[in-house]
């Protein structure tokens, strides 16, 4: 699947609005696109698995939720830093959507599965927070 830059970008951007939108109607809790607020992200994907058990770790569920949050939570760093998304078709069989930037490749969406499927320890937020900190001095 071929897309242009400009229709993942726009893809991107739909898809961290849809994340706004689904947070809001599911759980009443409000993404207002600000760093601060990628700490309810990682509560959030907590809530999914609470109210939809097994459902919520079902392949297509995971796939719609972790990309998602992971665009919800790039579009914020592309805000503030910049970078553009890259949809990577080196292996055909799992291609996968990453953010680049100078010379970084980050998988928002990566950490959110990571998160949601096999550790909850883990933090989209302490992986945003180190991804910023890479890039701002």
């Amino acid at each position: 699947m071929e897309m242009t830059r400009e229709e993942l970008e726009s893809l991107m951007a739909d898809s961290a609005h849809n994340a706004v939108l689904t947070t809001k109607e599911e759980f009443g809790v409000e993404l207002d696109n600000s760093p601060h607020s990628i700490a309810k992200v990682d509560e959030v994907l907590h809530k999914w698995l609470a109210k939809y058990k097994g459902q919520a770790l079902e392949e297509k569920a995971v796939f719609t939720l972790c990309n998602l949050y992971g665009a919800y939570v790039g579009e914020i760093f592309r805000k503030l830093v910049g970078g553009h998304w890259h949809y990577d078709l080196s292996n055909p069989e799992a291609p996968y959507i990453v953010l680049e930037y100078a010379g970084h490749t980050y998988a928002f969406a990566g950490i959110c599965y990571q998160r949601l499927v096999n550790d909850s320890q883990i933090s989209v937020k302490r992986y945003f927070d180190q991804a910023l900190s890479n890039n701002v001095q």
